[in-house]
């Protein structure tokens, strides 16, 4: 039982750092970023060539993944979604180019880097071993950790900063921040950058553990609107919740599950169609309409 609960924390902290991201810009623009798994695959990717190619240390190479996804982020909501949303009267029009982005990032990492799985060289070697009942690497003891931390970080950013109070004030109501003299243009940049920079600093993050390959961007960003479906869109506390119910659930149908074969998800999503059955806002989001 202890190593189920510290393997679903582990990937609970994973989890919710990627759901964050996604739901900050769904908050901030109504905008469900399809593409947010291959920001993730690209920022392991940056990490990756900045730690194994240029022989730089691991830090570097997540703060580089950091620095290069927010840019692209910045870029995308400036000249790609910030023109649709101003001129389409359709929101489908946002789901099309997010699909768009995604299957443009897949040919780009593709093209520059491959399909080929690629990882970085242990961060810590070492395995930790509680009498047995809890066994994990000392590696991923370390990227759960930071994994927390960067939560704990985001969290503190949202509600103490000036920038984050603006964000805030936005996903609750943009009309009314806008009255208030909030600058929307700005803050959406802003906040479409900071979810695509913690989709990449999970990449980089996790390269150094299970590697990164071209195929996990599409896995990943279905987790990520698994996440926010269980903690509610748009609700950060959802995307935290729902980070650390899925990586429990996985967790314990990894283990309890094994012997049946690859039904773990199977179960997961049967799951998760009962809930959404009595719950369709989630566990914290407010109801639609």
């Amino acid at each position: 039982m202890e190593q189920i609960i510290a393997n679903g924390l582990y990937l609970g902290a994973q989890y919710a750092l990627i759901a964050l991201g996604l739901t900050l810009i769904f908050s901030l623009m109504n905008v469900l970023n399809f593409a947010h798994g291959q920001m993730f695959v690209f920022g392991g990717f940056v990490t990756y060539t900045v730690v194994a190619k240029a022989g730089l240390p691991f830090v570097v190479g997540l703060l580089a993944s950091a620095v290069i996804l927010a840019a692209m982020g910045a870029v995308a909501e400036v000249f790609l979604f910030r023109p649709v949303i101003k001129r389409s009267k359709r929101d489908e029009s946002t789901m099309l180019l997010a699909a768009g982005v995604a299957f443009f990032l897949d040919a780009v990492i593709l093209l520059v880097f491959g399909e080929k799985q690629r990882g970085v060289p242990k961060i810590l070697n070492g395995v930790f071993n509680w009498d047995m009942r809890i066994i994990m690497p000392y590696d991923r003891i370390l990227i759960g950790f930071l994994a927390v931390a960067l939560i704990v970080a985001f969290i503190a950013f949202m509600q103490y900063s000036r920038t984050g109070r603006a964000m805030r004030a936005l996903a609750q109501d943009r009309m009314a921040a806008q009255l208030m003299g909030v600058d929307v243009d700005r803050y959406s940049m802003i906040g479409f950058a900071l979810g695509a920079m913690l989709a990449g600093l999970v990449g980089g993050l996790l390269v150094a553990v299970t590697g990164i390959n071209l195929g996990m961007g599409g896995p990943t960003s279905v987790k990520a609107f698994m996440m926010i479906m269980i903690g509610g869109a748009g609700v950060i506390s959802g995307a935290i919740a729902g980070g650390f119910i899925l990586g429990m659930m996985e967790s314990v149908g990894l283990t309890l599950l094994s012997a049946y074969g690859d039904i773990t998800y199977l179960v997961i999503f049967a799951s998760l169609m009962v809930f959404l059955a009595f719950r369709p806002q989630g566990l914290m989001g407010k109801p639609w309409g």
